[in-house]
This record gives C-alpha cells, structure tokens and sequence, in this order.
C-alpha cells in the first residue's frame, strides 16, 4: 500500500463488488478488499496491482458473523479509512413463512446490521476525511416483495438509511450515496435459487456499467445513482402506485423467477 487512506469495499470477490473495486482502482483510489472467498480477494489484489496501481489489502471473512465488523475495523487501526462500499449482500426466493429461517436472519444480518455497524464504527473516520460512502441498495428498495419479501425489506432499509445519513453528514463534507441499480448478472441469483436462463429474460444488466456509474456518483456525493431509464421509471411508478394492484404485480414476478429455481446454491 501506498500509505494514503483506503476505501473499503465489501464483497469484492465476485460480482458487482469486484467490478465496484476494479472502478475505484481505475479511479486513483487505494483499496481494502473484503469477502468471504480469501483465494479470489487475492487474485483481484493481484489483477489490481498488475494494471499499475498499489496492491490492496485483503480481510477475508464473513461480516454476518458476530463480531467481524469489529474486527474487521480493528485489523484497520493503522490505515487511514476514507471511503466505504456497502456492498455484500444477498436474497433468497420464495414465501416468507416457508423458507429456511436462519438463511433469512442472515440477510438481515449481512445487509442490514454489518452495513449498519460498518458504515457507524468508521464514521468518525469518514468524517475526519471528508470521505464518501457508498451503499448498494436495489430497485426492490422502492416496493414490497411479496416471494421475496426480507431482502425487498432489507433494501427498503438500505435506501432510507441511506438518504438519511446523507442529510446528516452533508454539513460535514461527507457524501452518502444509494446506489439502486435493476436485476444486475451476477452471482446474486444463483445463492437466490433463480435459474441463469431466467436472468437473462429480466434483461439483467451487466455489473461493469452499475459499477461504473455506481462510483462515478460515490465521488460525487450524489444522493442516489438508479442506471437505467426503465430503472429510474420504476423508482417513480412503484411507490406512485396502489398497494392492491402492485403487490400481486410483484407476487407474480416472484412466483415465476421461484418456478425457475435452480439447485444451484
């Protein structure tokens, strides 16, 4: 490392996070890269600091365990913290009441309470800093998802907090941006339980350009980044439109994505 502060991003290993680290790298920024898979953190370090730029710190380990944030941010006491990617995350298909319930505390563990207690233990630093956050939040956030209905929460979630602390900490040169994108190609839908042909009928978006436009608002300060006219479109139609046609608008789409689970997990 090169010694100036890092921006930290969470689930970096594959995805949308890699793709989030590889802009930010592009951008001039030194990274932290975190994740659960330590052979694939080390593999991007290594594609990172081939293309020319310092190679980043890699902290291998799941954050909806107790005590990793805290961990975490103690293995960072000697770095300077300046930027924060709120990335990991995940969502699983299927009615609330029938699904695993450990598998649903853990999305709100991972994308509720570690992005919480991540974004608070390193604000101080982010303050100091006049750093800049950047927290992945969803479409999903702006509807209830019946069939999907913890993780559309979770989302809801991410977005409010979001749009609050972006009011709270603007006074104090910190930007707080929600990045909303649409069905993105990744790994998310697989460890959801949705075939990859289905993906591809949503017209999944490919992660490099959320990526890109997800950062390029990050250092910005921008409130919100949704990439996508049909994206942006529904972040307006859905909460415009009334609960008892939507929901079952949403169940439906729920009902068809479960129908082509996949045994891929």
């Amino acid at each position: 490392m090169s010694g100036r502060p890092v921006t930290l991003v969470t689930g970096a290993s594959l995805g949308l996070g890699r793709e989030i680290a590889l802009a930010l790298a592009r951008a001039g920024r030194d990274l932290v890269l975190v994740a659960r898979n330590e052979r694939l953190l080390e593999s991007l370090a290594d594609e990172i600091a081939a293309a020319g730029r310092p190679r980043p710190l890699v902290r291998a380990l799941d954050l909806a365990a107790p005590d990793a944030c805290a961990a975490l941010v103690a293995s960072l006491a000697d770095v300077g913290v300046d930027g924060l990617v709120n990335n990991a995350g995940y969502g699983l298909i299927g009615e609330a009441a029938s699904l695993d319930l450990a598998g649903q505390l853990g999305v709100i563990d991972l994308n509720i309470r570690a992005l919480t207690e991540l974004t608070l233990r390193l604000a101080p630093q982010l303050v100091a800093a006049r750093g800049r956050i950047l927290n992945v939040a969803s479409v999903a956030a702006f509807m209830p998802g019946p069939g999907m209905a913890v993780y559309y929460a979770s989302k809801a979630y991410v977005l409010s907090f979001s749009e609050a602390l972006h009011q709270e900490l603007a006074g104090k040169g910190v930007g707080v941006t929600a990045l909303c994108p649409g069905p993105v190609a990744t790994g998310f839908w697989a460890r959801a339980g949705v075939a990859p042909a289905f993906v591809r009928l949503l017209g999944a978006a490919a992660p490099r350009p959320v990526a890109e436009a997800g950062v390029k608002a990050m250092l910005a300060g921008k409130r919100r980044a949704t990439p996508g006219l049909l994206n942006a479109a529904m972040t307006r139609l859905a909460p415009a439109t009334p609960r008892a046609l939507l929901l079952p608008i949403v169940a439906r789409l729920q009902a068809a994505r479960g129908a082509a689970r996949t045994t891929s997990k």
